[in-house]
């Protein structure tokens, strides 16, 4: 018969690698009035399933229950005085066989550390591997907890040691229990609630009375682990981005931002040879775009399943690459594969835009010399769902920047390179005037374009627009400068002033990621009547039909 005073508890699981302040965090529950502790209770199963040897093994064995069925059925759901029952388990310890319930039921959360710091320590007992780390696991818990619907909280260490009370604050919040003061502090010395392991184990956590500040500097890494370092941390990092909270070292953790199309959070880029996640889609840091911004890019528009202006935009590339003197580059077809092979992949066949990117690649040291790029170049396919970036239909307003357009002298805007501070200190005028955008002039005064696109102007019938001494001649630029002939408009292209703009009848801008954008306002200035022109519109209107006449097509899997 069952003791009345028994009754069903609320089970919470920590799920961790070992190293991770798994104990201490153990004993803080442990301080709870309304709590029981168990310390891995599956030990004694994960060493008679797996027959790895510790110093302690036959003491679990005979000491502890082996049955997996047993501990989870009896032990960790059974019934018991207190409201909770904090079960402390090392992933790994989840071997094949234990009975759904232990994922199933109950409440989970997920600790982890840095693999930089765990394995500076590890070896006191037994050897490190990928296995004896158990990332791999934690990961599985996690996905396995999330297919369920149920996403379990992740804490990292590093914030318990920096911010204990807000960390458990914020963990208690998760797991909708109340906070308690007393789980910040605890006795120094060895407890009842130990497992048997814990001479081997726990010498540092019995020395120990809270959670400790971190170090400020960490260990000398061993090196020889460092293959090991390389293999888990992509499974931290993993975890890491579901953390509630971060510590950083340069600053305060920042709100994560909106997207401005939700639809990219979950995307698949071309980086270097494969095809990697949008979090995973990193270079090196030795990379040339990285050591000094080396590298040439385009920027590609896809239109009902066809690459608009492809061979163009790689006219274009290649003739930038050779003007650096980039060696090793990928061929035109290689570079043509990786972009039809990322578009298949993320099913992106409309309304997509792509930032096509060529490092000089990586180098064997930091330096600015292209002599240390000695691994070829680094091909970048970053595509997104993404609409034309400008208001086309009502108009967008520029400001003039005091920051002017570099000069052929210095560096030839025709090299469309990543370098782009020139720019970027023009769009920041933009941003603080609440601009579209910024108007550029040369060094003469005259208008260039702007910090992204080029410019266009028509007054009395006559469309104009600057010479491409400093600016881009952009793909888009040419590409209007044909409708307009086509359209029967005369075109000049010449030097022109701030002046004519401010006094134009209708005034747009033209590039890949927006297209052709009217201007109804510049320096406060309103252009013709401030509203969308005939020559404007009826130019959209060309180029719309353009883009959805001509294009490369996308291949794609035959049908089966």
């Amino acid at each position: 018969m069952a003791d009345p005073k028994q009754e069903a508890i609320e089970v919470i699981h920590s799920w961790s690698a070992p190293r991770s302040l798994s104990t201490s965090l153990m004993y803080s529950f442990s301080q709870r009035d309304d709590i029981e502790v168990l310390d891995e209770p599956l030990y004694g199963t994960f060493l008679r399933v797996t027959g790895v040897e510790r110093p302690y093994r036959e003491d679990v064995l005979s000491k502890m229950e082996c049955d997996g069925n047993k501990i989870v059925n009896n032990i960790i759901y059974g019934p018991g005085k207190n409201r909770y029952r904090y079960c402390k388990h090392i992933a790994k310890q989840r071997v094949p066989g234990l009975p759904n319930d232990l994922l199933q039921k109950g409440k989970h959360f997920i600790l982890i550390q840095n693999p930089l710091n765990i394995l500076s320590s590890f070896e006191k007992v037994v050897p490190p591997s990928f296995l004896e780390l158990g990332l791999g696991d934690l990961v599985s818990i996690y996905s396995e907890l999330s297919a369920v619907g149920k996403p379990p909280p992740v804490i990292d260490a590093a914030d318990l040691q920096q911010n204990p009370e807000d960390t458990l604050r914020g963990l208690c919040k998760d797991l909708d229990i109340p906070f308690q003061d007393a789980m910040l502090r605890w006795e120094a010395g060895p407890k009842p609630i130990d497992g048997l392991w814990a001479p081997w184990w726990y010498k540092s956590v019995h020395d120990s009375t809270h959670f400790a500040s971190p170090r400020k500097y960490p260990r000398p890494f061993p090196f020889s682990f460092y293959d090991l370092l390389e293999q888990s941390l992509p499974f931290y990092n993993l975890l890491k981005r579901n953390v509630r909270r971060t510590s950083s070292l340069l600053s305060s953790p920042l709100l994560v931002p909106d997207l401005p199309v939700p639809e990219n959070a979950k995307l698949l880029a071309w980086v270097g040879d494969e095809i990697v996640p949008r979090e995973s889609a990193k270079v090196s840091v030795f990379d040339s775009v990285v050591q000094g911004g080396d590298a040439v890019w385009e920027g590609l528009r896809i239109y009902n399943r066809k690459i608009f202006k492809l061979e163009e935009h790689l006219d274009r590339m290649f003739d930038s690459a050779k003007a650096l003197a980039f060696i090793n580059v990928p061929t035109r077809d290689e570079i043509k594969e990786a972009i039809f092979r990322i578009l298949n992949a993320n099913g992106m066949f409309d309304n997509t835009h792509i930032r096509l990117t060529l490092t000089r690649g990586k180098k064997v040291t930091s330096g600015m010399s292209p002599a240390f790029n000695q691994y070829g170049c680094t091909l970048i396919v970053l595509p997104e769902w993404k609409p034309p970036v400008y208001d086309n239909e009502s108009g967008i307003k520029l400001v003039t920047a005091t920051t002017r357009r570099n000069s052929p002298n210095n560096l030839d805007s025709k090299i469309h390179h990543n370098n782009l501070l020139n720019n970027i200190l023009a769009k920041v005028e933009g941003n603080n005037a609440n601009a579209d955008d910024a108007i550029m002039l040369d060094k003469d005064g005259y208008v260039s374009e702007t910090n992204a696109t080029n410019i266009f102007l028509v007054k009395k019938g006559r469309v104009l627009t600057p010479h491409a001494d400093y600016c881009l001649p952009g793909i888009t630029r040419a590409t209007i400068m044909e409708l307009v002939e086509k359209e029967n408009f005369e075109l000049v292209e010449r030097r022109i002033s701030l002046s004519e703009f401010h006094a134009a009848d209708e005034v747009w801008t033209t590039g890949t990621m927006g297209e052709l954008s009217p201007v109804v306002k510049i320096d406060g200035r309103i252009i013709g009547d401030g509203k969308v022109g005939p020559v404007t519109r009826r130019l959209q209107n060309a180029y719309k039909k353009l883009t959805e006449e001509s294009g490369v097509p996308i291949p794609t899997n035959p049908e089966t």
